[in-house]
């Protein structure tokens, strides 16, 4: 049976998820975005101000529009995934969340 990716369960949509994805795959906008989260820690991660600060950078270089709510989801799903971005297993699984 198939299972659901975990942001569906924070209201994420897949419409948005894909759209990240496309211009992720702009290396301009990629490197923006490794700029930004270049030595995040876990405990940054788990800060709700940092991380609202990060999605709406985020947002703003990716060029998306987030409504209030949007961005809480995406706030609430990051805290939720208790990432550690030091630690490789966190980062594969993240990825394979996405692909």
């Amino acid at each position: 049976m198939y299972t659901l990716p975990t942001y569906h369960q924070y209201g994420i949509s897949p419409q948005l998820v894909e759209r990240v994805k496309l211009k992720m795959k702009n290396p301009a906008v990629k490197e923006r975005i490794k700029k930004l989260v270049d030595g995040l820690t876990k405990s940054d991660l788990q800060d709700r101000s940092k991380v609202r600060r990060l999605v709406k950078s985020s947002a703003s270089i990716l060029n998306e529009n987030l409504s209030g709510a949007q961005e809480e989801q995406l706030v609430q799903f990051v805290i939720a995934q208790k990432i550690d971005p030091r630690n490789t297993l966190h980062l594969i699984k993240l990825w394979s969340m996405f692909r």
